[in-house]
């Protein structure tokens, strides 16, 4: 099923791929990844192979969308694999590659699901949101993380930010299509530079979510303009110190935690089971960076 797929994406596509970035990766990645790197390649290349999961939205549940996914071979994310898995975010994927169709923007109508990698919700999983508590979501667009915060809990508070004018105008049509009305005075999104939340907004909330701006290799290996993806890969060495600049001051927006006697213990960190560079604390940041 793999090889065959495989091959209709090639037949398909071989003209799409940027050979400016296949170079460039075959260079890299055949370095960093060694004989790994042949597989990655296969699947890199041949779309048909990618795994989408299906995020269904709880503001507009479907029984009959989730029967036809049952029907057509689909799983859920087992609740038993993660130590936090609440019931109300359903997630369902595919046992071999397949892709369900998009849902188109109306306006004044919730979509029923979210397509994305499933490896997407662990970030938000390792929040371990809780109702009523207040969240940022710094690099917010396209807003499939944010839209997947508000399947776990109903926080007090949410703020999505976008710093891109482009990836910002997405991020807001998302949150239309799956957020209903009255969640929506508990939302703020805004346009500003991560950079500067930390000091502009310090102490402000129980939970940050940073989802830094990355490479991004796989959208430009099709790019169908090779002068923009060499100046792409040329800016992708600068991108490890804007993620940098951008979870150092993440830290500075955690609201500090006192406890019921009123010891002051500092701004609440992840759970222990998490990578710490996913949930941040000041003494985290003075350890790795």
């Amino acid at each position: 099923m793999l090889t065959r797929l495989k091959a209709k994406s090639e037949r398909k596509l071989a003209k799409q791929i940027c050979k400016v970035v296949l170079d460039h990766f075959e260079k890299q990645y055949s370095k960093e990844l060694g004989d790994a790197w042949n597989t990655v390649r296969d699947v890199l290349i041949s779309p048909a192979c990618w795994q989408y999961a299906v995020l269904l939205n709880r503001f507009n549940y479907s029984f009959e969308l989730e029967k036809n996914l049952h029907l057509k071979g689909y799983h859920t994310l087992s609740h038993g694999s993660l130590p936090y898995h609440p019931k109300s975010m359903q997630c369902y994927l595919s046992r071999t590659p397949d892709r369900m169709p998009s849902e188109r923007h109306q306006i004044g109508n919730l979509k029923k699901y979210y397509l994305l990698n499933a490896a997407s919700l662990l970030p938000v999983l390792a929040l371990e949101l809780r109702d009523g508590e207040k969240v940022l979501d710094l690099c917010a667009a396209p807003g499939g993380k944010s839209v997947a915060l508000l399947q776990c809990a109903d926080p007090g508070y949410l703020h999505c930010n976008e710093y891109d004018g482009l990836r910002f105008r997405w991020l807001k049509q998302t949150l239309e299509s799956f957020i209903p009305q009255p969640l929506v005075d508990v939302i703020k999104v805004s346009e500003l530079d991560g950079r500067d939340l930390g000091d502009a907004q310090p102490g402000t909330f129980d939970k940050v979510l940073v989802d830094a701006p990355c490479s991004n290799d796989r959208s430009w290996l099709f790019s169908s303009d090779s002068q923009k993806a060499a100046c792409r890969i040329s800016q992708r060495r600068n991108l490890p110190v804007l993620q940098i600049e951008l979870l150092r001051p993440s830290s500075l927006l955690l609201e500090d935690y006192v406890d019921q006697s009123g010891n002051h213990l500092g701004p609440p960190c992840g759970p222990p089971w998490w990578s710490p560079f996913l949930c941040w604390e000041r003494t985290i940041f003075s350890s790795y960076f």
